[in-house]
């Protein structure tokens, strides 16, 4: 089995680190007032950095949301890269770890260009996961990276694992199974296969 991984919500939850760079960007670029917390973010992450913009900086024109947007991105990166908490998900590395024994593995995300490479080295699962996308790099809908991904590396089956409903609508688009990370940041009431912990992935695929 080939297994396709969301990040945030799904691996790990980054989103006290990030509220935090991102509030402190708002405050640099200045002109607009947005609420900044991780209950936000949580709400947000999953969806493409363009709905993201528009959702949090409403009152803000185009060019001031890409500045914004632009900001976030910078003070996100230089604070992960700073932190010196864990922000897996308990077992994730571990997991990742053993499923990499008999199965090939990737992620795909709707984040910036540098998020994965960062989640990568921080996790220290580089040597474990053998290909990846984002949107920041196409500028594609998930669905369609994970099937960029896909064919790509000539992946002819896959599940993707993520936590919200916008992971389950590009799983479906990609044609291929969904599996619900119902610990994550999102609800997907939908969702046939679920599972409470990273670590239910190994007794899934055995």
């Amino acid at each position: 089995m080939n297994i396709i991984f969301d990040i945030d919500g799904t691996l790990w939850d980054s989103t006290k680190v990030v509220a935090t760079a991102w509030a402190k960007a708002v405050r640099e670029v200045g002109g607009i007032s947005a609420e900044i917390t991780p209950a936000v973010l949580k709400k947000e992450f999953g969806k493409s950095m363009d709905i993201i913009a528009d959702d949090l900086f409403r009152e803000a024109d185009s060019h001031t949301k890409k500045l914004l947007i632009r900001q976030c991105c910078e003070n996100e990166q230089e604070a992960l890269e700073e932190n010196t908490e864990n922000l897996l998900y308990p077992g994730t590395k571990e997991t990742i770890e053993q499923l990499s024994k008999d199965h090939r593995l990737f992620i795909v995300s709707n984040c910036q260009c540098g998020y994965i490479e960062l989640f990568l080295k921080k996790s220290e699962t580089q040597r474990y996961i053998s290909d990846f996308e984002s949107f920041g790099n196409t500028g594609k809908s998930k669905g369609k990276n994970i099937r960029l991904l896909m064919e790509r590396n000539g992946l002819k089956d896959a599940v993707y694992i993520g936590d919200t409903q916008g992971d389950c609508d590009a799983a479906a688009a990609a044609g291929i199974p969904f599996l619900y990370a119902a610990y994550g940041f999102g609800n997907v009431p939908e969702a046939t296969k679920k599972i409470d912990s990273i670590k239910e992935v190994l007794e899934l695929t055995r």
